[in-house]
């Protein structure tokens, strides 16, 4: 699925999401399309006017920007022994 696609449902269907719940949707879809290959440049631009995508697609880059620097730390830490 494209991303441009991707942007069209979530524009159809987020008026059916409680306000409340939109944040935890906005999510799962940076989650699955980041799953799917698609790359954080190109949902970033595509969904440039959207708050909710972009505040859920950065939180996904700094959770996993935690993670990599912590599997770099334990890689440094085996190759000490």
């Amino acid at each position: 699925m494209s991303v441009e696609l991707s942007r069209e449902i979530w524009n159809e269907i987020k008026r059916y999401i409680n306000t409340v719940d939109r944040d935890d949707a906005a999510e799962t879809l940076v989650s699955v399309l980041i799953d799917n290959d698609i790359n954080a440049d190109d949902i970033k631009s595509t969904f440039k006017t959207d708050t909710e995508i972009k505040n859920a697609l950065t939180s996904y880059l700094d959770d996993h920007e935690d993670y990599e620097e912590d599997e770099e730390d334990e890689e440094e830490e085996d190759e000490d022994y």
